[in-house]
């Protein structure tokens, strides 16, 4: 005998840091389950899992495919988000709302809290026997979801950071100095990694980088600097908001006093901006390098208009689509993952909710140096098809310089 379809409501959310692609992802949801005739109704939560405590749903059955692909192309969250984390208490709120709304599908787009998230969610309505589909798509400009190669959003974050210091590059060859770019990461140092896929000689920057999996003891950050400066007559250091010294404690607590704290306890990292104005007067004060500068990214990484990589929003939208299927023609939960095939190409499967919850990948050893203060060629191979096509890294004079006269 056949079982029975499922039918009912279906709910999109989009949680966490927004994304350049992350709205191809709650797009490729609403379009792949208009194909569904089990699927009744589709609703969108308004800032995440608040809206779906609160009820805020926008219905989304009522959108227009010409809107919905416009908004796909948009970056940041569509539906807007949330940091809240969710409590198992406030899970079963989650799950109550969404019963009480015949909810019968949940498809929530985010990070490693996010997959813990539809993790509870669905083991609530298991224990009420509440017939219920519930999938994580994932998400994140970290790129530390576990098992997945790389998730959707990073390789448009990368795309910008590896433009970003490619600018850089050319304006500290003309003026030379000492630059420091703090990039978002607070303990995965993939993103921090991208500002090398724009070198193209000897001589371009980043010199250094470091990653929050590597010690950073300050004394040999100086020793790399005043290297590097000795050689080029300039030096561009990335570095990632979360490094740690090799107790494990963040190099921002130790450089200052008074440490600001967000609502979860974490250490406010690279925000105000403070990690790189301490390492800034580091150098000042122990190299006596007068032209030294430093930037933090910032929000700009996650979600800068007109510097999308093509294969993230493809990506994206695909991911999404496949996480419908899973649950409309499968009947199946769990979480989405992406591999890579060949070079380059992606496959996606479904894995346990279980096996990616709350997890962090890192970066591997291998595609950092022994020294800790760059990436390797094994990063730069896995990195680059993912910030997409067309990607120009810019270019220098490679004319002759004319035979001095006057002062030979």
């Amino acid at each position: 005998m056949s079982q029975q379809v499922l039918k009912g409501n279906l709910l999109v959310a989009q949680g966490g840091g927004p994304t350049a692609v992350i709205n191809q992802s709650m797009v490729g949801v609403v379009l792949e389950a208009r194909r569904y005739a089990q699927v009744e109704r589709i609703y969108g939560a308004v800032h995440g899992v608040e809206g779906i405590v609160n009820e805020e749903f926008m219905d989304l059955t009522r959108e227009t495919v010409a809107n919905l692909e416009a908004v796909a192309a948009t970056p940041s969250s569509g539906l807007l988000s949330t940091r809240v984390k969710p409590t198992p208490e406030f899970c079963k709120k989650m799950f109550e709302s969404m019963k009480a709304h015949n909810i019968r599908f949940f498809f929530y787009i985010g990070g490693n809290d996010s997959s813990d998230t539809v993790r509870i969610v669905n083991e609530e309505a298991k224990s009420q026997n509440y017939e219920f589909r519930a999938v994580h798509i994932p998400k994140t400009v970290d790129n530390d979801l576990v098992i997945n190669d790389h998730t959707p959003g990073f390789g448009s974050a990368a795309r910008y950071v590896a433009s970003a210091f490619a600018g850089i590059n050319y304006d500290n060859r003309a003026l030379s100095g000492v630059y420091i770019g703090v990039i978002m990461g607070r303990h995965a140092g993939f993103l921090t990694g991208a500002s090398a896929l724009g070198r193209v000689f000897e001589d371009d920057g980043p010199h250094l980088i470091y990653f929050p999996e590597k010690p950073f003891i300050i004394e040999s950050f100086l020793a790399d600097v005043k290297g590097v400066y000795e050689k080029h007559g300039r030096c561009i250091v990335a570095v990632s908001e979360g490094i740690q010294d090799e107790t494990g404690e963040a190099i921002v607590t130790k450089l200052q006093d008074n440490v600001e704290r967000d609502a979860h306890g974490n250490v406010q990292l690279s925000g105000t901006g403070a990690l790189g104005d301490l390492l800034v007067a580091e150098v000042k004060a122990k190299l006596g390098i007068g032209r030294v500068r430093a930037d933090t990214l910032g929000y700009m990484q996650r979600s800068f208009l007109g510097c999308v990589s093509d294969t993230d929003q493809k990506e994206a939208r695909e991911v999404a689509e496949k996480a419908v299927q899973y649950a409309l023609i499968d009947n199946l939960d769990g979480s989405v993952v992406m591999e890579r095939t060949g070079d380059y190409a992606v496959s996606y499967r479904l894995v346990d909710l279980k096996e990616v919850a709350a997890k962090t990948k890192h970066m591997p050893a291998e595609f950092m140096n022994a020294e800790g203060n760059n990436v390797t060629d094994a990063f730069i191979k896995y990195a680059k098809p993912l910030i997409g096509s067309g990607f120009n890294p810019g270019a220098k004079l490679r004319a002759p310089m004319v035979a001095k006269i006057l002062n030979k």
